[in-house]
């Protein structure tokens, strides 16, 4: 255990670290992907529902395939969900759920983000590193 008055220093600088890590661009190697569904799907209570497929390969850590939308505001991301995923170099399908703010999204144009991100432990954290990552333009329709 560190003493007391190193334990902020140090938890500030490992925070800093993977804040550093998440904000980094994400590169995938050359047999890992990730695609986004050209329609996403807005259910009548405002649930949203996202998909599409990733393949990623040598994962030592717990990975998911994330997804965000925006709409009007490009600056505005709503998280939808995540899934597990296995990286077995093979393609697999994901779906996201989620529901953000009320009458935040809308049917028509929307940009969305999606992630294949893995857990990996490095000194007892979690810390991220990227599978996979890209951005779509697709359509959200009600369903």
């Amino acid at each position: 255990m560190l003493p007391r008055p190193l334990t902020r220093p140090v938890l500030g600088a490992v925070a800093a670290l993977a804040l550093a890590l998440a904000a980094a661009p994400a590169t995938a190697g050359p047999f890992e992907s990730v695609t986004v569904d050209p329609v996403g799907k807005i259910a009548a209570d405002g649930t949203v529902t996202l998909s599409g497929t990733y393949r990623c390969l040598g994962s030592t850590g717990l990975v998911f395939v994330s997804s965000s939308v925006a709409q009007s505001e490009k600056n505005v991301r709503h998280g939808i969900g995540g899934s597990r995923a296995v990286c077995d170099g093979a393609e697999h399908r994901w779906t996201n759920t989620g529901k953000p703010s009320p009458d935040v999204l809308k049917p028509g144009a929307a940009s969305v983000e999606a992630t294949v991100t893995e857990l990996r432990s490095q000194g007892g954290l979690p810390l991220p590193s990227f599978h996979a990552a890209g951005t779509w333009d697709i359509t959200l329709v009600r369903g």
